[in-house]
């Protein structure tokens, strides 16, 4: 019986990779050899969602990496462009436009976390002084 477990284990991880590689969850079923009403009696697992979920932040992580990578080369083709005289006016202030937005953006959101982390610590004293 141990056998038979581990292989529906690796049932419903394979349905997870393939929900993350097809379109449809129909698709993902036969890509497994499931049906859709087994695919979806999973994904109303508790367990099997938890899953998935993790299986998607992991790809999104995965992919936010990737574009903080090539961020520095996508900035520094911007600034070709806004500063490229041969460019029409409108492709060169557009390119501004991006940058002082982008720039607009990562301040808000360090401020953002500034005021976050500074919450959590004063939530942190709350709950630590709330106990003596």
């Amino acid at each position: 019986m141990k056998g038979h477990g581990e292989k529906f284990s690796r049932r419903k991880e394979q349905a997870i990779a393939a929900l993350l590689t097809v379109p449809t969850a129909g698709e993902a079923a036969k890509t497994v050899g499931i049906s859709s009403v087994t695919l979806w009696r999973w994904m109303q697992d508790p367990d099997f969602r938890d899953r998935y979920a993790a299986a998607r932040r992991q790809v999104v992580q995965e992919a936010l990496a990737t574009i903080q990578t090539i961020s520095k080369e996508a900035a520094g083709v911007l600034r070709t462009i806004m500063n490229n005289s041969n460019s029409p006016a409108a492709v060169r202030v557009a390119a501004a436009k991006i940058i002082i937005d982008m720039a607009l953006r990562i301040v808000e959101i360090d401020e953002l976390l500034v005021r976050i982390e500074k919450l959590e610590m004063d939530a942190g004293r709350i709950e630590v002084s709330s106990w003596t």
